[in-house]
């Protein structure tokens, strides 16, 4: 028998989890790494509900799992110790949890690497840890084009719109990936379990406000609050102030079903907790002007649903980002997009810093990736 290999924390054990070993054991003998208390800490920013003893002993009794232990390393590649002494055939991971940093020490190590695609068994609904966590009905937001225009220092030099799209948080995104994970753990303080019936935009001004009490040295941009808050897709004008000038909402559901097929997230390693995006700034009225253009661009491509637009305007709004804020990238981020960007349409990151996650816009199947369901 082939050994196979996975990785992971499987808190709160469900039916997905359990589907999710069948499937892998299906391909030969199943050895199971799971995530310590520390590393689900450092990658999840929050504790566990299950000890990483209480899921060894679950996951080590489930039939189809030859051997299981606790990870001793940290990280994102917190197997890395274990998967070179075990020498297995297959890493065996979900669609959620590829990375192309997993992916190259199996192709560094010989070991083949198979992504699922999250198959639930029979006819029992979709898991994940995610879902049945309580708090998790608070969603995450992508910004899609302007980023960084929220932030009088660049609106100052040319007013221009900031869009985003609200994304419910069916999959746990990585803490600091430029989903506003940040605002968002602000919400959960303020709302513990959703966001509250009521004027969706003073409710983004609450948020906002609750992030940013006086004496904050580094104001969040008004986009993550608004981005969490308000649903659908959302063009926020910006002309040298924190908070919009004008709101334009878009909750159709042809228009948002058509972006939920076009996008395509491939996961990256979360960016580091020294990461200055705003260190080497390259900031002035022609670049800011580039990056309010791009944006106006992408706004009218989704509105027509035009994807050869739509890709080329989100590529140009992150060149211009890029230009102005050289440290949202390194060679890691340019090699992932170079070696997709002949079968894409356009690409961005989401947030800043060389982690998180590429958005990727294409009308056919991307290979390793996600694809998310925006909040009506």
């Amino acid at each position: 028998m082939k050994k196979v290999f996975v990785s992971g924390c499987y808190d709160m054990l469900h039916s997905g989890h359990v589907a999710f070993f069948e499937e892998a054991a299906s391909y030969g003998d199943l050895y199971v790494g799971i995530g310590s208390d520390k590393t689900l800490y450092e990658l999840k920013a929050r504790k566990p509900i299950n000890t990483d003893a209480e899921r060894l002993y679950m996951v080590k009794s489930l039939r189809m799992v030859k051997d299981a232990w606790i990870n001793s390393g940290s990280g994102l590649l917190d197997f890395e110790k274990e998967l070179r002494q075990l020498k297995p055939d297959i890493f065996f991971v979900n669609s959620d949890g590829h990375t192309p940093l997993k992916e190259k020490l199996c192709r560094d190590l010989g070991i083949e690497y198979i992504v699922s695609k999250r198959i639930p068994h029979g006819t029992l609904p979709a898991r994940s840890t995610t879902m049945l966590r309580q708090e998790c009905r608070i969603p995450y937001r992508i910004d899609l084009a302007g980023g960084w225009l929220d932030q009088p220092y660049v609106s100052k030099y040319y007013p221009g719109p900031v869009l985003t799209i609200c994304i419910e948080p069916d999959y746990e995104f990585n803490d600091r990936s430029g989903m506003s994970t940040s605002s968002r753990k602000k919400a959960i303080e303020l709302w513990q379990t959703d966001i509250p019936e009521g004027d969706k935009e003073k409710l983004a001004k609450t948020l906002f406000c609750y992030e940013n009490p006086p004496g904050t040295p580094y104001i969040s941009g008004s986009q993550d609050s608004l981005g969490i808050v308000m649903p659908g897709l959302n063009k926020y004008e910006y002309n040298g102030e924190y908070w919009p000038e004008s709101i334009e909402s878009v909750l159709e559901d042809d228009i948002l079903s058509w972006i939920e097929k076009v996008i395509w997230l491939l996961p990256l390693y979360p960016r580091t907790a020294d990461y200055n995006a705003i260190a080497d700034t390259c900031i002035d009225k022609d670049s800011v002007r580039d990056l309010s253009n791009s944006a106006r661009k992408c706004w009218d491509a989704i509105l027509e649903k035009n994807i050869d637009a739509f890709g080329e305007a989100v590529r140009e709004s992150f060149d211009a980002q890029v230009k102005m804020f050289p440290n949202m990238v390194n060679s890691d981020v340019m090699d992932q997009i170079e070696a997709y960007r002949h079968n894409i349409k356009g690409w961005k990151l989401c947030g800043a810093g060389g982690g998180g996650y590429l958005v990727f816009i294409s009308e056919e199947p991307i290979k390793n990736t996600i694809q998310i369901r925006i909040r009506r």
